[in-house]
């Protein structure tokens, strides 16, 4: 857990919290989140977080062709908040609950060896946020085993797994499309600060016509209307005033990525 906590890096958190999970026999995981789900949606894509050690055949076809979104447990992920067991969504199969659609993704997870595990949606407090993980087990273990593994060990998971959430929320991540340049996110961080256009001239030594065309490719780039709302997703992705974009360097002694326990 410390290595976590010191970690400075969503790519840095990664590894550690798979290697956890791989400990207690779940070797293949996705975890996703967005900040910006919309009422009927989840959201802008291209604001999602994934994370995922699967391989790119399962990833390809579940992620890629948006079997996704008729997963049952996805579906629980989105409508609840804590853990579930996959018992929950095999149940529903066999007192024929789920729809022809969500039945054909159980049966290409059945093909592609994702039988097994547990799901775990995080809490936030703003309603528009989602996040959640899916814990797959090894091959060769029944989910009467992986429930009898949570049954033992289901407080240190939900633990690790919150942790690991929440060092990934607080942490940088780029949104896929267009990246800011460093000049786009400093003009919004001086816009964020109170600054005129006027004021952010000066201090940028532009003129008022160059502040206005970073702020509109950077509006463009985050696929937004306003520059308030640019300046939130910015937030919110955790953007503003990183260490690096001052031409500065993090310093510490690097992290062993073993796990010790």
């Amino acid at each position: 857990m410390d290595l976590i906590l010191k970690c400075q890096s969503i790519e840095q958190v990664w590894p550690l919290f798979a290697e956890s999970m791989a400990h207690y026999g779940f070797d293949r995981m996705i975890y996703a989140s967005n900040r910006f789900r919309t009422v009927g949606t989840f959201g802008d894509p291209d604001d999602a977080l994934l994370l995922t050690n699967h391989d790119s055949a399962y990833i390809d076809a579940f992620i890629g062709k948006a079997l996704f979104l008729d997963a049952p447990m996805f579906n629980w992920s989105a409508k609840n908040t804590g853990v579930c067991s996959w018992k929950w969504a095999q149940d529903r199969c066999e007192q024929g609950l789920n729809s022809p659609a969500e039945n054909r993704v159980i049966n290409f997870n059945d093909r592609m060896g994702v039988v097994a595990g547990y799901s775990v949606s995080f809490q936030d407090i703003s309603g528009r946020s989602i996040a959640g993980v899916g814990l797959c087990a090894k091959a060769g273990l029944s989910q009467a085993d992986v429930d009898l593994i949570w049954d033992e060990n289901g407080d240190e998971l939900f633990l690790l797994n919150n942790l690991a959430h929440h060092k990934i929320a607080s942490l940088p991540h780029k949104r896929r499309g267009k990246s800011l340049t460093k000049r786009q996110k400093e003009v919004l961080q001086w816009v964020a600060d109170g600054k005129t256009m006027a004021d952010i001239a000066a201090i940028m030594g532009l003129n008022a016509a160059t502040v206005e065309k970073h702020l509109r490719l950077a509006r463009d780039s985050l696929n937004v209307d306003t520059t308030a709302q640019a300046i939130l997703k910015v937030s919110v992705q955790n953007q503003f005033f990183l260490v690096e974009d001052f031409g500065m360097q993090r310093v510490g002694k690097p992290y062993p990525f073993e796990l010790k326990r």
